[in-house]
């Protein structure tokens, strides 16, 4: 187990609060937290398993604001989040038995697709629009399709999930952040169970990363509820941008 100065454990709490409040506008805060965990000597699975653990958290803090201010209809998510629940866990099954070389080579440019698409789509905006799928199909289709790619592989996936709820639900960007927020929590806690069953976890790192991460994530939620598109258009697009070009040049 790699051993942290003071100074070094401090930085990394900083970073899971920066994580907490970035994930909450646009998701995506493993791709702060995980190269920074990597370079500092902390092994691949303890990495992975002690990044579940705290952005679960930020998860949990990010969802919990919105739904008390109003903004998550948890009674019309039952079906999406079991659905999500099964294909993050058929997707973490099955991570272990395929090669995921692959998908990691055209996810780059499916992100890129889907930046230039927040960027430029009339229906990213502070108003509702007509919903293109019914709840039915969109429950399966992306429940559970985006749940299992949060399990197998899972860059991206709070993004998918926004951009999911905007364009065929036809919500705007404050209510489909909002509701990406218990998906996205359903799928984490998924791994995060079998990461911990496995004893993967760093728990004075995890739980001291987790605090940081609620509270970072509390900030960046209600900057969501008071900016709405304005704020989480553009860095939507940046997020997804980046993570794009961070798994063309450092796959």
């Amino acid at each position: 187990m790699v051993e942290l100065s003071v100074g070094m454990f401090a930085l990394l709490v900083a970073v899971g609060f920066l994580a907490g409040f970035v994930s909450a506008i646009a998701g995506s805060g493993g791709l702060i937290v995980l190269p920074v965990l990597l370079t500092v000597g902390v092994a691949p699975l303890n990495a992975l398993a002690t990044n579940k653990f705290q952005s679960v958290f930020g998860t949990l803090s990010s969802a919990l604001n919105f739904f008390r201010q109003g903004h998550i209809d948890l009674g019309s998510m039952k079906a999406s989040l079991i659905y999500a629940f099964i294909g993050a866990s058929l997707g973490t099954l099955t991570v272990q038995q395929l090669d995921t070389e692959l998908l990691k080579a055209i996810l780059p440019y499916v992100l890129i697709v889907l930046a230039v698409y927040v960027a430029l789509s009339p229906r990213m905006s502070d108003e509702d629009t007509e919903p293109r799928w019914p709840a039915a199909r969109f429950d399966k289709i992306v429940g559970g399709g985006v749940g299992f790619y949060g399990g197998f592989l899972g860059p991206g996936m709070g993004s998918f999930f926004a951009v999911a709820f905007s364009s065929l639900r036809g919500f705007n960007l404050k209510r489909a952040t909002a509701h990406t927020k218990p998906l996205v929590l359903i799928t984490n806690t998924t791994s995060m169970v079998i990461f911990m069953l496995a004893g993967h976890v760093v728990w004075g790192l995890a739980i001291a990363m987790a605090v940081a991460q609620f509270v970072g994530a509390r900030l960046g939620s209600q900057l969501v509820i008071s900016k709405g598109a304005t704020l989480v258009q553009p860095v939507l697009v940046a997020v997804i941008m980046v993570l794009a070009l961070k798994l063309l040049l450092f796959p």
